[in-house]
């Protein structure tokens, strides 16, 4: 899949070929994630327009679909310079707003998002249903919101253990998680105001409320239920799921060691099929990126990947030590891409991640890395006044 976006909004022009993981850095409002909704619009047109109907929503024009789509304020966003090829093809943004009938069974999702403003699907630790949200609330955050809902009232419907879970994630990924984000408690759903709501509670029976959870905490349960979502137990059918995955700074509120765990997960999404795209202001994510693309010039190993990951837990059974070999060999095959958003200038491919580039972005991954060389060039400066 190849996208090119002219003068939309933030985005002054941008060309990206989607890999099989892609990964897109740079300042904030750069347009990451305007080019992350224009896909989704592009891909999932028909069960969006459904979904809004399903609703009740109604719109007259491009302008008030955008409002819809994109959020309050977003009608701004095209120009008469705004241009926008999928594949080569040129596509009007505004037949995007017009309504086509779909056949029953054509309006399935082929790309499911997990939004940056994703704790506010669970905010007071309870989920929310799309009509919970306004009219200028972005699409992908009402969707996913109710995603989240929908998955807690059928899959979840009874109070209990949420994580850990036997069935729920291989146990070489589950226990760096465990360990990292939930140190000494479960994330439990139990029943409060006739309610099912989130909660952690530990082996002595104190229970900690949503609201006195750290921030990576509240950050990662709404990104822990969308893995489950797209990771279901073997023994459930996965059919009907989307073939493509957003995911927009899943970084948020993480320590690094739990960054690593939750790219493990990510991992094991690439690993199952689905095309990943991530956004990200975290230098850890491109670290492992740079990390990756090292490993398949230099014929790394699926055990490298696997200490990389920090998830070369010998003491797993036989048979899970070899799932997870699998899915490392998976992750070494597949296409890896990177690209940097600047301030009002063109998007730039900086999918080699060479410290040696030429171009200041290559060389410093998206300005993620430059503040460690500037920090260390004013040390050596101070350090040889002192001398």
């Amino acid at each position: 899949m190849r996208i090119k976006v002219k003068a939309f909004g933030p985005i002054a022009d941008a060309d990206v070929t989607f890999g099989d993981l892609t990964v897109l850095v740079g300042p904030q409002a750069t347009g990451k994630s305007i080019l992350l909704q224009l896909l989704k619009l592009l891909l999932d047109r028909r069960s969006i327009h459904a979904e809004m109907h399903r609703f009740g929503l109604e719109w007259a024009d491009a302008g008030e679909f955008s409002h819809l789509y994109f959020g309050e304020g977003s009608a701004l966003l095209e120009s008469k310079a705004s241009t926008l090829l999928q594949n080569g093809r040129k596509v009007e943004l505004a037949a995007l707003s017009k309504r086509r009938k779909s056949k029953e069974g054509e309006a399935g999702e082929a790309l499911f998002y997990i939004p940056a403003q994703r704790v506010m699907g669970v905010r007071d630790g309870f989920t929310h249903p799309f009509s919970d949200y306004h009219a200028g609330d972005p699409f992908v955050l009402r969707a996913f919101s109710d995603k989240l809902h929908q998955l807690v009232q059928t899959d979840f419907s009874s109070s209990g253990r949420l994580f850990p879970q036997r069935y729920r994630l291989k146990q070489a990924l589950r226990e760096p998680l465990a360990a990292r984000v939930f140190p000494g408690f479960e994330l439990r759903m139990e029943v409060s105001q006739m309610q099912r709501r989130f909660v952690l509670r530990n082996e002595e029976g104190t229970v900690l409320p949503y609201l006195v959870w750290s921030a990576g905490q509240r950050e990662f349960t709404p990104l822990l239920l969308g893995f489950y979502h797209l990771l279901p137990p073997a023994r459930t059918s996965g059919r009907g799921l989307p073939e493509w995955v957003v995911i927009e700074e899943p970084e948020m509120g993480l320590h690094p060691y739990a960054i690593t765990a939750v790219l493990a997960v990510v991992m094991e999404l690439i690993s199952r099929g689905y095309r990943v795209c991530l956004s990200t202001h975290s230098s850890h994510v491109l670290d492992l990126m740079w990390a990756l693309r090292f490993m398949q010039d230099c014929d790394g190993t699926a055990a490298d990947v696997l200490k990389l990951l920090g998830v070369e837990n010998s003491r797993q059974p036989p048979a899970s030590r070899k799932a997870m070999m699998q899915l490392a060999e998976s992750v070494l095959a597949r296409e890896l891409r990177v690209y940097f958003f600047p301030q009002g200038e063109p998007v730039q491919d900086i999918s080699q991640l060479d410290p040696g580039a030429e171009e200041d972005a290559e060389r410093g991954w998206g300005g993620l890395t430059e503040f460690a060389g500037t920090a260390g060039e004013v040390v050596a400066e101070v350090a040889n006044r002192r001398g």
